[in-house]
């Protein structure tokens, strides 16, 4: 029987979850909705920024907060050099940008496990301790987690809604033919909105990483849940990103109490089902003709 201190525990539990799903799905969401691509590759980025991460403030003791920044940057950048080099040649077929995405993961994680290895490495909290009250035990690096979660995704709203960018972002989401005619770059924001959605994945890596271990493979199961997460959401609405996010950490945080974490995944991927059933395109999605 669930009491109050248990179903506490389940909504922090999911909050914690449904955080980490929120900055990965940000970042995946944004580049299908400027660019149309399902970036197969995020999962890797996402690997990548826990590795800059790792080596910056688990082995050279920088701040973690700066190394957190320094990663976002870094892998920023890089998504950028990638989307010039190997998705503008590509841009006019979907399909193949598609299938280099694929093989762009395929890459990344080769390269990684021959310069890092396969073996799981641990990362030191950068907070230690607990909070404890009488119905509540929250520990402080799952706390981080939804913290930064809560402020990227401010900041996030404030640049999407208020910057120059972020009205050329939506532009260009709405009718890329369009915002060219208005005078709108396309091309270079096409380039800026592959880059912070790789910085958003290069966040997640680097604030889940102290939580969980870290590997070379672990990009796989966290692109599997953007996925999901955006489905749900609806393909390329950042709004329905966050509360798709929230609601599949929610989902998986109760089921994995109720009846253990071996079925809280199937009946996870269940609940969804049922929601689109309901609404096809997703929870704050649109509908297209």
């Amino acid at each position: 029987m669930l009491t109050e201190t248990s179903i506490a525990q389940i909504l922090v539990n999911g909050l914690t979850s449904g955080s980490f799903y929120v900055l990965m799905a940000l970042g995946f969401t944004l580049i299908f909705g400027i660019m149309r691509l399902v970036n197969f590759a995020h999962g890797e980025f996402y690997m990548l920024g826990a590795f800059v991460v790792y080596h910056l403030y688990g082995r050279l003791d920088v701040n973690f907060f700066l190394a957190l920044a320094a990663s976002a940057v870094t892998v920023g950048v890089l998504g950028a050099i990638v989307e010039r080099v190997i998705f503008v040649p590509l841009r006019s077929r979907e399909l193949s940008m598609l299938m280099s995405a694929l093989g762009l993961q395929i890459a990344l994680q080769g390269v990684m496990a021959v310069t890092e290895g396969v073996e799981a490495l641990s990362l030191p909290a950068p907070v230690s301790g607990v909070y404890r009250s009488s119905w509540l035990i929250f520990p402080y690096d799952r706390l981080l987690v939804v913290a930064v979660a809560a402020v990227v995704v401010a900041l996030f709203y404030a640049f999407i809604t208020w910057s120059k960018f972020g009205q050329a972002l939506r532009a260009v989401a709405q009718d890329a033919e369009a915002a060219l005619m208005q005078g709108i770059p396309v091309n270079r924001v096409y380039t800026l909105a592959f880059a912070i959605g790789c910085a958003l994945a290069a966040i997640a890596g680097g604030v889940i990483g102290p939580v969980f271990s870290l590997h070379v493979y672990m990009g796989q199961a966290a692109i599997l849940k953007a996925f999901v997460v955006v489905i749900l959401g609806g393909l390329g609405s950042v709004p329905g990103a966050v509360v798709g996010g929230l609601v599949l950490g929610l989902a998986e945080s109760v089921f994995a109490s109720l009846f253990g974490v071996l079925v809280s995944d199937m009946l996870g991927f269940l609940l969804i089902m049922m929601i689109l059933l309901w609404r096809p395109f997703g929870l704050l999605g649109r509908a297209t003709a």
